[in-house]
């Protein structure tokens, strides 16, 4: 068996309610099973997916999903249902009700992912905090040069042209 190509799962990841997710069908089509067969296992095993593991999407997220993926309209032979979707616990969960061997190479490929967005996210907010820790320093610092120039402003003489911003007050 094939490992998934892991660009591809990297584009079914959505971000829904503040949490990374997968839905039914991507996940379906990823373990080479029905959505409904998915579903139906999921449904059987209800307790083992919480809210924070798994969610169906309410009307105005399925509607806007559609638009964003090209879900095809109800009545033109697109899914009637909002999708169920899942965090990366609940996928990790899917590997206890679907157990084939496929299921587990998915969910490994699946759990690389994960990993590799939130090692992402936090390379992301290190440099982020970086950048704000080295604008206060730059700030701090031009407030220091600023105010020495103030200083040094009654030894210069009065019909100098001073430098800087001009602003227009009118």
């Amino acid at each position: 068996m094939k490992e998934p190509n892991l660009a591809v799962i990297e584009k079914m990841i959505y971000v829904i309610r503040g949490y990374r997710v997968m839905l039914d069908s991507d996940l379906a089509e990823l373990y080479e099973v029905e959505t409904g067969q998915l579903n139906r296992q999921v449904r059987r095993n209800a307790s083992r997916f919480p809210d924070d593991f798994m969610f169906e999407l309410n009307a105005e997220e399925f509607e806007v999903l559609k638009c964003q993926i090209g879900i095809a309209k109800s009545g033109s032979g697109g899914r009637q249902t909002p999708p169920l979707v899942f965090t990366e616990n609940g996928v990790a969960m899917l590997s206890s009700v679907l157990r084939s061997e496929i299921a587990v190479q998915v969910n490994i490929s699946i759990m690389r992912i994960f990993t590799k967005l939130r090692s992402f996210l936090l390379l992301e907010k290190n440099l982020t905090d970086r950048m704000n820790l080295l604008e206060r320093n730059t700030n701090k610092m031009f407030k220091i040069v600023f105010e020495r120039l103030d200083e040094h402003e009654e030894v210069l003489p009065a019909n100098r042209k001073r430098i800087g911003i001009k602003i227009n007050d009118d």
